[in-house]
């Protein structure tokens, strides 16, 4: 049976889960937080004030953690991206007889849960005055434009193991940028970056379960699959990023180191994550794989010690690249 025909049937047989999953891992829209539950309240009259408190509490947070914040907010800004791309993988349909179906309902509700981060991050950094928020709105704009390619084609497979990794690298991003606040004395944006975290765990939780599902049914296609996707490398949703009257992509590098450097995101958590993949799906204990799976398996267990010996000798540049997002010194 050719190879797109297996993934759609176990697409199929697994839809009349998606209802549990959604269930279990997504929030009913009237019990889950809203942008406004964090930000200062327009229709009251202490709103100015609310205003130059938030104002105030934003001054004591440095150029790269500004230049951070920034490029996370225009990553779940880009939103529309995402919800296109994954509503043609295959088996996730919303034509005709099956628009009622349980995959395509998921992500619409993915959805609808992710585009509550953007709001409420893009609204603060208005509010704040740290950031050249046209500048900002330039590089959202090319980002949805300019789309992405991660390397998943409409494979399902390869499109869970993505969202599986990248879930969890946004809720560390997210977890750490609320630390730092936090540790700033900036307490409403430390919670509303932590709560932000939590949700993208939530949906780590879920895509790994999918996955986790798949190995049950197709073992050596979502182990190819999952292989695949490694060999290429998992690249962030906004690899695109450019500044206005910029390349594609020609920002992303710079922004990158600058993670780096605030320890937001490295190439050691690129490690671990894999690691705790690997763990979870219990990939020594895949039965049934024919002989090339067998060795994508080897090949995948072997992986994050590779990685890690190449993670340690990475060298990051110290120079603050000049970002029109953010003036020189981190103030408009």
């Amino acid at each position: 049976m050719p190879e797109k025909n297996i993934r759609l049937e176990v697409m199929q047989a697994i839809e009349p889960q998606v209802e549990g999953f959604m269930d279990s891992f997504l929030i009913p829209v009237e019990d889950i937080w809203q942008p406004s539950d964090f930000l200062p309240d327009s229709e009251s009259e202490g709103f100015l004030e609310e205003v130059r408190e938030l104002r105030g509490e934003s001054k004591e947070l440095g150029y790269d953690f500004w230049v951070t914040m920034v490029a996370d907010t225009i990553t779940e800004e880009a939103l529309p991206t995402y919800e296109s791309w994954l509503m043609d993988v295959e088996g996730i349909d919303q034509h005709g007889p099956n628009k009622t179906n349980g995959w395509s309902k998921w992500v619409r509700a993915w959805t609808a849960e992710e585009n509550r981060h953007g709001d409420v991050l893009n609204k603060y950094l208005y509010l704040s005055g740290r950031v050249n928020m046209r500048e900002i709105e330039y590089t959202t704009q090319h980002l949805i434009a300019d789309g992405f390619d991660i390397g998943t084609d409409r494979d399902p497979y390869k499109n869970f193991v993505y969202t599986s990794f990248q879930e969890l690298a946004t809720n560390i991003s997210h977890k750490r940028v609320g630390q730092m606040a936090k540790k700033k004395g900036n307490a409403l944006l430390g919670k509303m970056c932590t709560i932000i975290a939590g949700d993208e765990m939530r949906h780590h939780l879920a895509y790994r379960e999918f996955v986790k599902t798949i190995f049950g049914e197709d073992p050596s296609g979502m182990m190819l699959a999952f292989a695949d996707m490694m060999k290429k490398k998992i690249v962030m949703p906004a690899h695109f990023l450019r500044e206005s009257g910029g390349t594609i992509g020609a920002a992303f590098e710079n922004f990158s180191n600058c993670a780096q450097r605030l320890g937001v995101y490295t190439a050691q958590d690129y490690v671990d994550i894999l690691r705790k993949l690997n763990a979870y799906w219990e990939l020594e204990k895949v039965r049934s794989l024919n002989d090339e799976a067998e060795k994508a398996r080897d090949y995948l267990i072997k992986l994050p010690e590779r990685l890690e010996r190449i993670s340690e000798r990475m060298k990051f540049p110290e120079d603050q690249y000049r970002f029109k997002w953010v003036e020189a010194n981190g103030m408009i």
